[in-house]
This record gives C-alpha cells, structure tokens and sequence, in this order.
C-alpha cells in the first residue's frame, strides 16, 4: 500500500486536492441523509402554511388564531434549543437526532387530530419542544466535518432545504387536501399532516444506525483521513469539548452572541413569513383554487433554492461575507416593499416575490458561516444555540403580528413595511458591527 500523504513534505496544491477529495467523500456520505431530513423538519413546521387555506375555514380559525398557533410552535423551541444543543454536544448527535426527530414525528402527525384552538396551540407547543435543537445542532454538527471556510456553500445545501420543503408542500399539499378529503371521513389538512409527519419518524430509526457522533467514530474513513479531517476541523472540535455549564456562561457574557441574534431575529422574521405566509399571498394575488395557489407557491421556492445555493457558493469562493449579506438583506427588503404595489399582472407579482425569496433565503447561510468563525472554545456549542435561541423568537413574534395586521387591516403591507425595515437593520448590523476579519485566537 502506498503511504499516506505528508501535508509537511509535499506541495501545497497536492494537499489542497486531497483535502478536496476528502472533504467531498464526507459530504456525500452526510449530507445528502441531514438534508433530507431537515426538508422533512421543515416541512413539518410550514405545512399549517398551506393547511389554513381550508384549515380555518372547517375549525372556524381567524388570522390571528393562526398566526398565534404558529407562533406558540417556537415558544417551545426556544425554551428548550440550548440544553438540546448541550445535550448533543455532550451525548452526541446519533442519539440527539434520533430522539428529536422521533418526538416531533409523532407530535406531527398527531395535528390530524385538532379540532379546537386549545388542540392546535398545544400541539405546535410541542412540536416546537420536541423539534428544539436540530438545526442548531446540525450548524455544530458541521463544524466537526468542515473546516470554516466551506461552511457557507455546505450551510446553503441546508437553506436550500427551507425551499425544497416548500417546493414538496406546493407540490403535494394541494394535492392530498384537494384529493384525500372526505376520505374515512377526514378532511384532507388532517391526511396532510399524517402523510407529511411520517417520514420523521421512519427516518428516526434510520439515524440511529446511520449516523455517527464524529470523525473518530467514522469507520468509513480511513485512520490517516481521520485525522486529517480532525486537523482541518480543529476549530469545530474546539466547540466540540464545550459541554460543561461553563459553555453557557461563556456565551452569555459575550456580547458578538447578541449582535448576531439580533441579526438572526430580523433575518428569520423575513423568511419565516415567506414560509408561513406565502400561499395566503399568492391567494391575494387573485388565485382562488387551493391546488393552484400550492403549484404557484413552487415557483418562488424552486427560484429560492437555486439562488441561495449560488450566492452563498460565490461568496466562499471569494471569502466575503458582510458585502454578501448586505446586498441580500436590503435587496431583499426593497423586493418585499414592492410586494405593496399590488401590481394588476400576476406573473409581475410571482417574479417579485421569487426575487425576494432568493435574496432572504441566500442572505441565510451567510449569514450563518459568519457566527462559526467568531466563536470558538466554549463560547461555540452554547453560543451558536443562543444565537439561534434568541433570533428565532422571531417565530413568536412575526406570525403573531402578522396575523393581527391581517385581522386589523385586511392587508399585509404595514407588516411588510416593518420587516423590510428589520432587513435593512440586519445588513447594516453585520456590516458595521463584525470586522472583516475573525480576531486571532490563542
């Protein structure tokens, strides 16, 4: 057998092409499964978007009923995102992401069942407790197979998810309310979410055999990639060891932790109403039929995801992420304010909202390439949790308002206005308060 190659003694460019061939190895051995099931995780969180288009009418559901139960989905998952991610970093992420997907599998499924507000708020309750930590921890889970200057274009496979997930329910969603209502006397939103919520928790049972807690434990690569790959991950494997109380101190007193949740929590309140609200916007757009509206909705989502994918490439390619960010957030701020001209041409109307889908969506992985490079040791684990944690109170918030904005003024635009204004806020926060440059660490 020929010796493993010495990055000490051999030309930098050899070594760059090993790296590369290793780093692809790892990719399609563990990306294609995660995305797969963050596609269904997303889904699963947006498919009540698609669902009130005859949910409220059957239950007698208002605007703000709906907005309050998808916002109470992330009460639960902020209360319990932090200890999640500390339990993964300490109990590893095959078991974490067995019991999390699981949990929020049966708790979805379980929404076939609501027939009263009290029903629907306790169950997105749930599923926002049981669902907790899976993209944090994922975002940590990355940091222990890629080193952090291919984490935005890996990050943007995920992203591309949140619009796969709702590419599928255009899809498929129309469909099975439309054709499956009335069958065994369910009406077809309830067959949605039992057909929708099963796969989590089929794919449950395929982590725990499937997945492995960290490059040490991959027997699928061979000693010398092991620990080269620990090598090139060494600042993920920092973040790794963090999983004593001290984590959570150390994130708390660092002050990056806040800048960045506040730029999460306007970024999230941006894409969360595209996820949640888009096929009531596209009804607006004088689309009546429920199939319909689901079919336009892939439109958007599909221009989304390629997008995304090719903005978040170009900026690991050039190794910038504030000019990158920027020109998303208040492009994509400018695209939802335009959303207000209520434009008599359809077609005019699905090209803007598909404009604003890529840029929100693409300003995501940037954004979260960013917070990796900055904290390290036990800030990481709990610090990338917390920025989570707080940004994505957004989901408390934005569905919650937006649904009182609707029910108040019949119209969405006084809250597009606010979240156009939260997107500029973002870009010019991560532009003005992040260096261009991580600060050199001990």
């Amino acid at each position: 057998m020929s010796k493993p190659i010495n990055p000490a003694t051999v030309p930098v460019t050899v070594v760059a092409d090993e790296d590369d061939l290793l780093l692809r190895k790892v990719a399609w051995r563990i990306i294609p499964f995660l995305f797969l099931c963050y596609v269904v995780s997303f889904l699963d969180r947006i498919n009540i978007g698609f669902a009130q288009l005859q949910m409220k009418h059957d239950l007698g559901f208002s605007d703000a009923m709906y907005g309050l139960g998808a916002a109470v989905f992330y009460i639960g998952y902020v209360m319990f995102e932090v200890p999640s991610n500390l339990l993964l970093a300490k109990y590893g992420a095959r078991r974490t992401f067995t019991r999390i997907m699981l949990l929020w599998g049966i708790a979805s499924v379980g929404m076939m069942f609501v027939s009263t507000p009290g029903h629907f708020y306790l169950l997105r309750f749930l599923l926002g407790v049981f669902e907790a930590g899976f993209f944090p921890g994922i975002v940590l889970y990355l940091t222990y197979w890629f080193p952090a200057n291919r984490r935005a274009a890996v990050l943007s496979v995920f992203f591309a998810g949140v619009a796969v997930a709702g590419v599928f329910g255009g899809l498929v969603s129309g469909w099975i309310m439309r054709d499956m209502g009335g069958v065994m006397g369910l009406f077809g939103w309830q067959w949605m979410f039992a057909i929708e919520g099963a796969p989590a928790v089929l794919l449950a049972f395929v982590a725990l055999v499937y997945l492995v807690d960290s490059p040490r434990h991959a027997k699928w690569l061979t000693p010398h990639e092991r620990d080269r790959l620990e090598t090139l991950c060494a600042q993920g494997h920092a973040a790794a060891g963090a999983h004593d109380s001290d984590s959570l101190f150390a994130a708390l007193k660092n002050p990056r932790v806040y800048l960045f949740a506040f730029i999460y929590f306007s970024l999230t309140c941006a894409s969360l109403t595209l996820s949640f609200w888009m096929p009531l916007m596209i009804r607006d757009f004088g689309i009546k039929d429920v199939v319909s509206v689901s079919l336009y909705s892939v439109a958007p989502n599909a221009i989304g995801a390629v997008g995304l994918i090719l903005i978040a490439r170009h900026s690991d390619r050039v190794k910038e992420r504030r000019k990158h960010f920027a020109c998303c957030t208040i492009g994509g701020g400018i695209a939802l304010a335009a959303l207000t001209l209520h434009l008599p041409s359809f077609p005019a109307m699905l090209a803007i909202l598909s404009l604003a889908c890529v840029l929100i969506f693409a300003a995501l992985p940037i954004f979260w390439a960013v917070p990796s490079s900055y904290l390290t040791g036990k800030t990481a684990a709990a610090g990338i949790a917390l920025i989570s944690s707080i940004g994505i109170t957004s989901g408390i918030v934005s569905p919650w308002v937006i649904g009182q904005i609707r029910t108040t003024t019949g119209s969405m635009d006084l809250a597009v206005y606010l979240l156009a204004g939260l997107l500029f806020a973002s870009g010019l926060a991560l532009m003005l308060g992040v260096a261009k440059e991580p600060a050199k660490r001990a």
